[in-house]
């Protein structure tokens, strides 16, 4: 990359935490203060593929795996996520399910699909809170379905590329990936355990995982799941698969199997969950050869306010090919996953992922890729000032009605606005640490005449 290029990367990604509007293009060269300069260069390191956001994300990569333990496995998480468009001829855009519609009515949006990879970053080997960082952010378009007057030669295309456009398929290359970017990486001794949700435990991932490799996800309440053969015929075929087993629901309500407590940190603090274990069981979609253990988790029981009739949350049924790790770990990384839900979320509220107003292939796929770029540096950063203990790193002081919590991590906005401030002090030549004394906190601020007064008052004491 040459330092040009290397300067407008650098412009674009400051203009993007800067940013007051939409997160366009235009809208991250007004951030960084080149309103004013020719704005061709910025489109077409995009639309040209002039730069690869991908190389940023490897950054985020190789510091996020030195974060994480020497003696644990990698724990990454993948789930796909639509960012809406308004725009007909967006390259990839279809109409998609709403995930977030009604569990009643089915309703679609306008939308661009990406599959995305995030490694917890832990903030030690005990039970604690870890962060994720996003590393992958793939694009995955469906085909576009030839008219009714194509010839067979189209229709059977448009065919195969359906299947290799599933969403399983994209998953099961981007686990693929990861564990060759760990090797690529120095990281071929460290073990990948990787966490889905239920549409991507399927045959399609489980079978075509690399080597050094677990997985951990849910599969339906009413599964088939099989014993190991106990003999074998003395001619004809082998038998893959014993006797049928109960279905993971009918193994949670019966008393053949014990309860057991194991806890795991979730939602701030340590919780203790109870937990159903079958050893050894075979699941047809994993494969004949494969053994597997199958957990079951306990609906956990939450109040919506103090004082309040106590509810219960769904059960969960997990299965993973790993025999040997202990039961904590396994549990806490599927718990952990709910960090890349967190990820998605402040991708597209806080830093705009989706709302550029490009239309061309390479720049629909290359913006949100380089914004989730921009945010994994960005939590890195933080996590990286966050275990730095000379000096400590300080967050600004928040606001009076923000509810003070002990131990309590970083938020994304918390980390914004360190950014800005840092980011404002450098241009104007004002510090914003110790910019709020507490010993004022409680008492109410002066009114005065004039706003703009009060504002440099404000910045002068």
């Amino acid at each position: 990359m040459t330092p040009k290029m290397q300067r407008l990367v650098h412009d674009l990604a400051y203009g993007l935490v800067n940013c007051g509007g939409k997160r366009t293009l235009t809208g991250m060269l007004s951030g960084s203060g080149n309103q004013f300069c020719d704005w061709t260069a910025a489109y077409r390191m995009f639309s040209k593929q002039r730069f690869d956001p991908q190389d940023l994300l490897d950054v985020s990569l190789r510091h996020g795996v030195s974060l994480a333990p020497d003696n644990a496995p990698v724990i990454a998480h993948i789930d796909d996520t639509l960012l809406k468009k308004t725009g007909r001829k967006v390259h990839g855009a279809k109409w998609q399910r709403d995930p977030l519609g009604p569990a009643f009515h089915t309703n679609f949006i306008w939308a661009q699909r990406f599959v995305q990879a995030s490694i917890a970053c832990p903030a030690s080997s005990q039970l604690c809170q870890a962060r994720s960082i996003p590393v992958s952010f793939v694009h995955a378009p469906m085909p576009v379905k030839p008219g009714r007057n194509a010839d067979q030669l189209q229709k059977d295309a448009y065919k195969e590329a359906k299947k290799k456009s599933r969403i399983s398929c994209v998953g099961a290359k981007l686990v693929g990936s990861l564990r060759q970017r760990l090797n690529e990486l120095g990281s071929a001794s460290r073990h990948l355990l990787v966490s889905f949700d239920g549409g991507y435990t399927n045959r399609e991932v489980i079978q075509n995982l690399p080597a050094h490799t677990t997985f951990i996800g849910r599969v339906r309440k009413d599964a088939k799941i099989y014993d190991p053969p106990a003999d074998q015929p003395d001619t004809g075929r082998r038998r893959l698969y014993g006797e049928p087993k109960l279905t993971p629901d009918q193994i949670r309500t019966s008393d053949q199997v014990s309860w057991q407590k194991v806890k795991a940190f979730a939602a701030g603090k340590e919780h203790e969950f109870k937990l159903k274990v079958v050893e050894n069981v075979k699941w047809k979609p994993a494969g004949g050869h494969q053994l597997l253990k199958l957990i079951i988790i306990s609906p956990l029981g939450y109040r919506l306010a103090k004082g309040a009739n106590l509810l219960y949350r769904k059960p969960a049924f997990l299965i993973t090919n790993d025999l040997k790790l202990p039961l904590q770990t396994l549990l806490q990384a599927y718990v952990w996953r709910w960090e890349i839900e967190v990820n998605f979320r402040e991708q597209k509220t806080l830093m705009g992922c989706g709302q550029a107003q490009v239309r061309n292939q390479h720049s629909a796929e290359g913006v949100p890729k380089f914004v989730t770029a921009v945010y994994s540096l960005l939590l890195l950063a933080a996590e990286h000032c966050s275990r730095q203990n000379d000096p400590p790193v300080q967050m600004l002081q928040r606001a009076k009605w923000y509810p003070e919590k002990e131990n309590s991590r970083w938020t994304t906005g918390d980390i914004c606005n360190r950014f800005r401030a840092e980011y404002y002090s450098k241009a104007i030549g004002v510090s914003f640490d110790g910019f709020m004394n507490k010993r004022y906190r409680k008492q109410n601020h002066l009114k005065l005449l004039n706003p703009a007064l009060s504002a440099m008052i404000s910045i002068r004491t």
